[in-house]
């Protein structure tokens, strides 16, 4: 596998661990948002710009849910 391809086992990786943990905490929300902008980079990087712009999309919903969450709570992990 080449670096590019690792780049984006990487980052889709950290999705589904920061996803999963969510529940405990909005740090992993946080996490997820970065993990999909690396998502993003990845789709774009390779070529498949349709993938880069979903996972950019979801990048901004998931600091919208971490907005949320950091003004309803004071709990960070």
């Amino acid at each position: 596998m080449d670096r590019l391809t690792w780049f984006g086992l990487f980052a889709v990786t950290a999705m589904l661990i920061c996803y999963a943990l969510e529940n405990r905490g909005r740090g992993y929300i946080l996490g997820f948002a970065a993990a999909c902008a690396l998502g993003s980079v990845y789709g774009f990087l390779q070529g498949a710009w349709p993938f880069g712009a979903v996972e950019a999309i979801w990048c901004l919903v998931a600091v919208q849910r971490w907005l949320r969450a950091t003004q309803s709570s004071t709990r960070f992990i």
